[in-house]
């Protein structure tokens, strides 16, 4: 295996592309973690966090839909799920050029 911080912080800042295609911020970093998590050094736990992280925040946005009509508190949930996709990337992709672990918070595990 080798050791490919570059690879690894695009894969942190690839997720920004929802705010572009919608749906790019999930295939990249899918795709990236798919072909090289044999090849690159730490692209497996570095892949399981984005993917955890995404997923987890699609549910929640899930979950705020109805909270939208029912009692308006969706809005607030969307602004704060919209503020997390925009930084946890940014500050992930620091911590991978760093050699540090990713963390995102109120991540669920679902790919161990």
């Amino acid at each position: 295996m080798k050791e490919d911080k570059q690879l690894l912080v695009i894969t942190h800042i690839s997720q920004l592309l929802d705010f572009v295609s919608g749906i790019g911020g999930f295939i990249v970093p899918l795709v990236l973690w798919l072909t090289k998590k044999d090849e690159v050094l730490g692209m497996d736990y570095h892949g399981k966090a984005i993917l955890n992280f995404r997923i987890s925040m699609f549910l929640y946005i899930l979950i705020c839909i109805p909270l939208i009509i029912f009692f308006g508190l969706g809005i607030l949930g969307l602004i704060v799920v919209g503020i997390f996709y925009l930084i946890f990337p940014i500050i992930n992709a620091i911590k991978a050029s760093n050699n540090e672990p990713p963390n995102y918070p109120f991540s669920i595990q679902f790919i161990k």
